[in-house]
Parts: structure tokens; sequence; C-alpha cells
């Protein structure tokens, strides 16, 4: 069978042969079609290292001195839970392959073979894989799908942004994001990753204020069984899951200082235990933190470590409110008026001038997430194919002036600003009857008449 010509995505392999020849020559062919090998002569080695870091695939030699490679199929699997393991042998048989893949082995593959046939393997390894994260990728986008997910804008401050973000996207750089909340933080972080080289691997976030702190630290790093109660399996936790992709801190500020330590190493030397085990791991893995709050406050106020704070803000870029991004407002209205419309199954229908100007003028404290909830309930209650202030919550209607008494307003307009001030300031039906002077009918159908 011929290999593909098409470069596979990289791997992380390991090699466990008790030839050195074979391993040299196994390191070198598969490191020279750009992949990560380590490689090992025996099985209490290839043990050590799977529980240092997780591999994507494993090329397992049957007969190692002593050793049985057959008994290394399920201790690799229990480390790393997606690891596709290759058994190679020169003493092939049926009854061999059979046990192998009874234990969980993807192939077999007999010796001598040709670089092609191993090629073959490992290409299929990495489509499979690479599947597998994008599978993963698409799941998390599907959890967090938002309407909102439009990175144009006509705003000079957003523009910057968004220039600086692509113009790191594909360092190794730590990003820290800073706005309010609703200001597309976690959208951002998802594009930096979609516009690096490190695409094709995993993106997942992490919210902290939502974990309690032994969660968080487990979610994380991940636990071994029995670490803690309820720990009844091994958890490889988000960093293993994130190998070769970006790893989002939502957020940031609300993490624990003793957690704050443990992640400050692993951006310094990307090594880490999981909780309740002693043995060291590293991942590659990019993180990118996001929050809503001052850190350097945070830092003042000895809720955050300072040198944490500086390891992550090598570069932070700040997105602006919407309330300064006045002129995204309509454009992200209609986007949005769009995708509800489509999702309801409703014709697409547009904005009355009023509602056009209240959208514009209102302050949007929830930035972008608020607009989106806006939009959603205008088209939910607008039966027709114009939505108008009516249709907005009471919130954003412009305010009408207060009559006063002398005004050049109908004496009816009078009447009905007087009794719905003394309903909002008495504390029943029975006592705002007494002020007015009205019985309880008469009040009821005025409260009728003014839609109170």
């Amino acid at each position: 069978m011929k290999a593909s010509s098409q470069c596979p995505p990289s791997l992380t392999v390991l090699v466990v042969d008790d030839e050195p020849g074979i391993r040299k020559t196994l390191l070198l062919a598969l490191e020279a079609d750009g992949h990560r090998v380590t490689a090992v002569s025996n099985a209490r080695d290839a043990a050590t290292e799977a529980t240092r870091r997780c591999f994507d695939m494993a090329i397992v030699d049957l007969r190692l001195g002593n050793e049985s490679g057959m008994d290394l199929i399920g201790s690799l699997k229990a480390a790393c839970p997606w690891i596709r393991q290759v058994v190679i042998t020169a003493y092939a048989s049926i009854d061999s392959a059979v046990e192998a893949m009874r234990r969980g082995a993807f192939d077999y593959l007999p010796k001598p073979f040709t670089h092609d046939q191993l090629l073959v393997l490992v290409n299929k390894v990495a489509e499979i894989r690479q599947l597998e994260q994008k599978v993963e990728s698409l799941e998390n986008a599907l959890r967090e799908a938002s309407p909102e997910a439009s990175l144009t804008s006509r705003s000079a401050a957003m523009q910057r942004a968004l220039a600086l973000a692509r113009q790191v996207a594909d360092s190794e750089a730590t990003i820290l994001l800073s706005g309010e909340s609703g200001t597309g933080k976690t959208l951002l972080a998802r594009a930096i990753h979609s516009w690096s080289r490190r695409a094709a691997k995993p993106f997942a976030s992490i919210s902290c204020p939502s974990l309690s702190e032994q969660l968080l630290e487990s979610e994380l790093f991940g636990h071994v069984k029995g670490a803690f109660t309820g720990a009844l399996r091994d958890h490889p936790g988000r960093i293993a899951a994130c190998e070769g992709g970006t790893l989002l801190l939502d957020e940031i500020a609300d993490i624990p200082l003793s957690i704050q330590a443990r992640l400050l190493r692993f951006l310094q030397e990307k090594a880490y235990e999981r909780v309740g085990d002693v043995q060291t791991r590293k991942a590659d893995v990019r993180i990118t933190a996001a929050t809503n709050v001052d850190l350097e406050s945070a830092v003042s106020a000895k809720r955050f470590r300072e040198d944490l704070f500086y390891r992550l803000s090598v570069v932070e870029i700040v997105l602006p409110p919407l309330r300064a991004r006045k002129e995204d407002i309509l454009p992200l209205a209609e986007h949005l008026l769009a995708f509800f419309a489509r999702q309801n199954h409703r014709r697409l229908p547009t904005f009355s001038d009023d509602a056009r100007n209240a959208l514009e003028s209102y302050s949007w404290p929830g930035n972008v997430r608020e607009l989106r909830n806006v939009i959603e309930r205008s088209v939910l209650l607008c039966d027709n194919l114009l939505i108008g202030v009516e249709h907005l919550p009471a919130r954003l209607a412009p305010a009408e002036p207060t009559p006063n008494i002398g005004d050049l307003v109908s004496l009816e307009k009078i009447k009905e600003n007087h009794i719905r001030r003394v309903l909002a300031s008495t504390g029943s039906i029975e006592e705002a009857c007494r002020i007015l002077g009205m019985d309880s009918v008469t009040l009821w159908r005025r409260r009728k008449k003014y839609g109170i």
C-alpha cells in the first residue's frame, strides 16, 4: 500500500523496543515526519513516561528482553485513555495478534516492516486523533454556541483589539483578555485559537468561579483514583485533554490562591501533578485567561499573586464595552435579529425608527450578552414584521417627562400621572381608593384604561 503524500498532523508517539537500532530507526523516521517521539527500552520506563505526559500513539514491541509488551497495553491505555497502540514483533502469529487486539491494541505490524507500512498506520492514527479533537472542539462550541459570534466591528477601539489579537495569535505568548462581562472575551479566545498554529488541536474553557476549589483543581490538573471522596476513577484533567491546543481560564480573578501557585508553575515549566499523585507530568498547552475585574487592584488587595499576574499578562487585550461602540449596536442587532428569526422559524422583521433610536440610546450595562437577550425577546413578542418600542423591555423605552399642574398637557394626563403616583406610594388598593376619593370599581376602570 502506498503511503499518503499529505503530511499528517503532529502526534506525540511513545516507542518501546529493547533493540537500540530499531528504537533509533523509528525515532528518526517519525521525527522526520514531524512527530514528537519519546523512545524507551523497557516496560518500566514506558509506564513512567506515560504518567508524565499523554501520548497519541505507542509503538510497542511484544518482546522486551525478559518482559512482555502485551502486559504494557493495559497500563498505557489507563494512563492515556485515547492512545492508539501498534504492536510490533518479529514473532508474528495469529494468536498473539488476536490477544493484542483483545487487550486494546489498535493494530499489529510484523517485523520487518517498511517505512511506508509504518507511515500508513501513523497517518491513520493521526487522522482519527484529529477527528476526535475536532469533534471535541465542536461539542464545546455547540455547548457554548451563541448567535453573537461575529467579530466584525466599525469601532476603532474594537478594531485595534482585533488587530492585536490576530498579530499575537500565532505566537506562544500567554494572552489576558480584559473587559466587562458580555463583551465577547470567550468568543475572541476561541478566534485566537482558530488563527493560531494550534487550530487543529483542542480548545476548551473552564469557568473559575463556577467550581469549588477542589473541583476546579481536579478539573484543571486531573486526579487519580481515591484522591478524594468521590474520585472513583482516574481523571486526566483539562490540561491533558488540551494537549497541543489552548485552554481558556475564564474569570481568572476568582481562582483560589492555592491553585494560583500551581498554575504559575505550569505556565513557567509546563509541568504539573494530578491531585493525589506525586508523578510530575508535562503538557504542551497554551493558556489564555479572561477577566472582568481589574487584576492589578486584586494584586494590591492580596487576592491575586503578582508574579502570576505578570506571567498571564504578557499580552493584554482590552475589549471595549458596547456603550463605547455605538456604531456597532445596530449592525449587531440586525445580525441577532436574523439569527433568532431563523431559529424560531419566523419571517425576518425589521426595527421601527423608534426601536432603533431606543437601541442606540441605551447604555447596555450587560453589553452584547444583554443585546442578545433583548433581540431574542423582541422576535418572540413581535406578531408582525415590525419590531417597535413596545416589543423592547421597558428599561429601553425613552422616559416620558412627568407632567405637572400648569403644564400644557390634557387634564386626563394629569389624572393618569396622579393615579400612578398614588398607587406607587401606597401599600394597598383600599388605601389608594381612600386617598383618591374613588371606589374600587372606578379605580379598577382607570387602571385598565391607563394600562396600569
